[in-house]
């Protein structure tokens, strides 16, 4: 009985490090869930997502991302115009006080990773640094997750 609750003990324990290790902080702004899509050989750019939650009481701006991982990094949002997906580099991405902002696959912002300088292979990880107008910097970690379908961005333009 004892040996069973230790090992439980010690399962919720590991589980709530990994859940924890995924949540990042600076001033204000929340980010959590920072992950990208496993690159296909040949694929010289990818994507990279994460969740934005601005808790205080004024907007801010993410205003640049980088990383050690690819020549450039733009922020980005797609979205379909007529039969047509579109997307665009943009500048900043506002978070008004208490907006929630959710990256994912197939629409909205993303971080787009020019020119990337090795594969993103599922299992690993790497490091982005956001900087925020009043928030400041901050390092996040990247995991990189299995790619999901066979579909890629191949009919999208700028």
């Amino acid at each position: 009985m004892f040996t069973h609750r230790l090992v439980t003990f010690f399962s919720i324990l590991v589980f709530s490090m990994v859940v924890q290790a995924e949540d990042f902080k600076v001033a204000n702004i929340h980010i959590s869930h920072p992950f990208a899509k496993a690159t296909v050989p040949g694929q010289i750019s990818g994507s990279a997502y994460l969740k934005l939650e601005n808790k205080g009481k004024s907007a801010d701006k993410l205003t640049k991302v980088e990383s050690a991982i690819a020549k450039s990094v733009e922020l980005h949002t797609m979205e379909m115009e007529g039969e047509v997906m579109k997307m665009r580099e943009v500048k900043e991405i506002s978070l008004n006080a208490g907006e929630k902002i959710e990256m994912h696959p197939g629409g909205g912002y993303h971080i787009m990773l020019v020119d990337l300088r090795q594969p993103l292979k599922a299992g690993e990880k790497f490091s982005l640094t956001l900087t925020f107008e009043k928030a400041g910097k901050l390092n996040v970690i990247v995991n990189v997750e299995e790619k999901v379908g066979t579909a890629t961005l191949v009919n999208h333009q700028h």
